[in-house]
């Protein structure tokens, strides 16, 4: 009996996808090439380096703010096995918990790499050579995206790694040459600095984190070189020679000129992803591509070929976990005949160093470029009661609002627990509140989230405790 949709692919868009249309009442199938279900994110990506994050944060803690608190431990010792597990077993959790709610919701899942036949059929060959055919009225291709290459840097995931690799070290290198300074090199390189290694991230632009708040960037950049990251910008990495014990890199600057020798025990390539669309059969059936290989949709989320759709890293837009959801429901209501959409202008982005950086909306470059007049409202956490109390006080809050009606444009936070503080800018933003109904908002004290309705007051410029 046919299905009603067929989702390829179970990670954080494929699997909400296929929970939702169940919800709606759908008979769903998944198609999922991985032993486990989850996708990069739950297996290789945002689970497993947050657990790092986490236990190397606190590592760093133990070994040098405790004695400042009055909490004697004497040097931490790392051991690095027992961590890995501690990682893994987060991972195992989350993945039995997609695996759990496909049960709960009647999902019925098919393992092995999916192709699509035509329209209405996916062909499912499973490790052992099997093949079948599933039909549905639709399919939804959420393949997500795979590790972005440097040409001739070949990754072996031993020496030079990706983040999958990087996630799985045995031993902390003694130098770890980031190459990108994007979200997962500052990660990944903040996990292994803080456990003892010397880490240089070499990026083609003049600046980190690209795309993000500049003003915001150049500060995040000041307090990571003074943790102990050292940054060589407008730089490439022209090759990386194994041969030797220790990995011999040729880096130049980007404009060209001379090139150094600079030597490292690990090199993590970290220069982005890319969509992933082998093996799908798209070209066979006709589904249009841009010129980055994403699948091209409409406004919901369908491709050129009728009764196939698409989510998530595999289309354009942020390579992030909770856009990818959000496209999932919006396409599984859509099929339901539902209105589902998703508000891109109100999608978080966050960096889960120390301190965090959040932020959703828009920079301040992408207003100047667009003509939209608008005031900037900011506050240092120097100035907040608890980041005090806490000595966490690096960073700050700026609020972008527009000048005419004061809505909230952008919201960029610097700090510590950022990522959690921009729920409330995304939520404001959803609604479309002003920088004053946050400023008029009470929040709890003494709080770090009350330096962001001090960035609000301060859009009026009426801050009060600065």
């Amino acid at each position: 009996m046919p299905h009603d949709i067929i989702v390829i692919g179970s990670g954080p868009g494929g699997y909400v996808c296929a929970i939702r249309a169940a919800q709606l009442g759908m008979k769903v199938a998944v198609v999922e090439k991985d032993k486990t279900f989850g996708g990069s994110c739950l297996n290789i990506g945002c689970i497993p380096s947050k657990a790092l994050l986490h236990a190397s944060e606190l590592y760093e803690e133990a070994g040098h703010a405790f004695a400042k608190m009055g909490i004697k431990v004497g040097a931490p010792k790392l051991d690095l096995p027992t961590m890995m597990k501690f990682k893994d077993e987060g991972v195992d959790g989350n993945v039995k918990g997609v695996a759990f709610l496909f049960r709960k919701n009647k999902i019925e899942s098919f393992q092995g790499v999916g192709r699509i036949a035509a329209p209405g059929r996916v062909e499912v060959k499973a490790a052992d050579g099997k093949t079948q055919t599933l039909e549905a009225k639709a399919i939804v291709i959420a393949t997500g995206s795979d590790v972005a290459r440097l040409k001739g840097i070949a990754i072996d995931e031993k020496r030079i790694v990706s983040s999958t690799g990087a996630l799985v070290l045995e031993r902390v290198p003694e130098r770890l040459l980031v190459i990108g300074a994007g979200v997962i090199g500052l990660e990944l390189g903040s996990v292994w600095r803080r456990l003892g290694a010397q880490v240089l991230v070499v990026e083609f632009l003049d600046r980190i984190l690209p795309g993000m708040d500049s003003e915001v960037c150049k500060q995040f950049q000041r307090i990571l070189e003074k943790q102990g990251m050292a940054f060589k910008l407008a730089s490439k990495v022209a090759a990386v020679d194994a041969a030797g014990k220790r990995l011999k890199a040729q880096v130049e600057p980007a404009a060209a000129g001379a090139a150094e020798t600079i030597e490292a025990d690990v090199v993590l390539v970290a220069v982005g992803r890319v969509p992933f669309t082998e093996g799908l059969g798209l070209e066979a059936i006709g589904v249009a591509k841009d010129n980055k290989g994403r699948v091209t949709v409409d406004a919901h989320y369908a491709t050129n070929v009728p009764g196939i759709y698409a989510i998530g890293d595999v289309i354009a837009g942020p390579m992030l976990a909770h856009k990818a959801e959000d496209e999932g429901v919006a396409v599984a209501e859509i099929l339901a005949g539902q209105a589902g959409h998703v508000n891109y202008d109100a999608v978080p982005n966050v960096v889960y160093t120390f301190p965090e950086l959040a932020t959703v909306g828009k920079t301040e470059e992408e207003l100047k470029a667009a003509g939209i007049a608008y005031n900037a409202g900011k506050f240092p956490f120097t100035a907040n009661g608890r980041a005090k109390v806490n000595h966490q006080t690096d960073g700050f809050v700026k609020i972008l609002a527009d000048a005419k009606t004061d809505r909230v444009l952008g919201v960029h936070i610097l700090g510590p627990d950022a990522g959690n503080m921009i729920a409330e800018a995304a939520v404001a933003m959803e609604f479309g509140a002003a920088a004053e109904d946050i400023a008029r908002t009470c929040h709890a004290h003494p709080t770090l989230t009350e330096a962001v309705k001090e960035a609000a007051l301060a859009v009026g410029k009426r801050a009060i405790h600065m």
